[in-house]
């Protein structure tokens, strides 16, 4: 047999499989990254990862993936399909309710796709024998974006999500390295045309340009990797989001062709996040509300934080004797984005109160949010 027909044909069987196992998406690409890795670091070097110090720490592998898998010839790209139910931005009606992006209401994907790598994983090695394979699910230092895009998934649109017609963004990328030469698919080519929908909706104008993001004005990098306080001047564009920000993805047109997924994994939705019972959450209570969810990455101190800001953009006054109570809340980082939304919610009238409850108070970050709350209305 032909080598060239014999890879097709074992290619074809490692297709078949990956479908079979729940993948709704696949292309093989090269692992040169090009202009994709020169735009990267020039990312880098304008500051706008923020604090993900692991993106520059991986700097290197990302721009060539033979530092990831010695030898790699190709990268298998694959897609995942978590879109549950439709989503709108009517969730800005409901002040009261924590808004969290659509991925997150579901078991963590790691959790899903991981096994199914795995699974394929050994499917190529058993067709290649003897070949070398390295897998990932969005963790490790590679550009997945750019590789989908070359590997024929879809396009990188203007809010620098991946797209691709008559599917969408609402979707999951995994890889697979290989030090095999596979026959590569065809690069996807870029239909956002003039639209500027997802640039328009961005509450915090965190696209700086087409195609370019400054992650440190993202509310999805404010409300999960960002570990400390958040920057004053975003907290009133956090609205009511806890965990992540889909508005970019719900504007856009492509996704009216979005379909819902068929995996059972990712059907069970919890959507029950009242604010004034998330900010009086324990520990034991966290751990077992977010069990097997995304959410359990930011911790407990991280999505209190969150909330705290939701609660002061809630102009809810019912909302206080909660915040009041929080302010005994063990975490600093938890109790500084209360004053600041007992500040909202009762202006002037919260400096006695601060003074009280906060008499003991030690932590610096706590304090200059006390502070700040008393330069804002001195003269009232």
């Amino acid at each position: 047999m032909n080598i060239d027909l014999e890879k097709t044909n074992k290619l074809k069987i490692i297709e078949e499989q990956a479908y079979a196992l729940g993948f709704n998406g696949f292309g093989i690409t090269h692992p040169e990254t090009g202009k994709a890795g020169e735009n990267f670091s020039k990312w880098l070097n304008l500051g706008y990862a923020g604090d993900m110090g692991y993106m520059a720490r991986g700097e290197e592998k990302r721009r060539d993936p033979n530092l990831v898998l010695e030898g790699v010839k190709s990268i298998i790209c694959l897609r995942t399909n978590y879109l549950t139910a439709e989503k709108g931005m009517d969730f800005l009606d409901f002040p009261e309710i924590g808004d969290v992006s659509l991925y997150a209401l579901n078991t963590d994907y790691h959790d899903i796709i991981t096994p199914r790598l795995k699974d394929l994983e050994k499917i190529i090695q058993k067709e290649f024998h003897g070949c070398k394979t390295k897998i990932y699910v969005d963790t490790g230092p590679i550009l997945e974006k750019p590789l989908a895009e070359q590997a024929g998934l879809g396009w990188i649109g203007k809010h620098t999500n991946l797209l691709t017609k008559e599917i969408g963004s609402w979707y999951f990328l995994s890889e697979i390295l290989v030090d095999v030469a596979l026959p590569e698919s065809k690069a996807a080519e870029n239909h956002c045309g003039t639209c500027r929908s997802c640039i328009d909706i961005c509450p915090t104008d965190a696209i700086v340009a087409p195609y370019v993001l400054d992650s440190q004005k993202c509310i999805s990098y404010l409300t999960i990797e960002l570990k400390g306080v958040i920057p004053t001047e975003f907290r009133k564009a956090i609205g009511n989001r806890i965990y992540g920000c889909d508005d970019c993805q719900i504007v856009c047109p492509w996704n009216t062709y979005a379909v819902r997924t068929e995996e059972p994994a990712f059907k069970s939705v919890d959507s029950n996040f009242l604010l004034t019972e998330l900010i009086l959450m324990n520990d034991e209570e966290f751990r077992k509300k977010f069990k097997g969810s995304p959410i359990k990455r930011v911790k407990r101190r991280g999505l209190l934080r969150n909330v705290a800001v939701a609660l002061g953009n809630s102009q809810n006054p019912e909302a206080i004797p909660f915040l009041v109570k929080a302010l005994d809340d063990k975490e600093p980082l938890v109790r500084a984005h209360i004053v600041w939304a007992l500040g909202e919610l009762m202006q002037s009238e919260c400096i006695p109160l601060l003074g009280e409850k906060l008499a003991q108070e030690e932590e610096p970050i706590v304090l200059r949010e006390i502070e700040a709350v008393r330069e804002q209305f001195i003269g009232e």
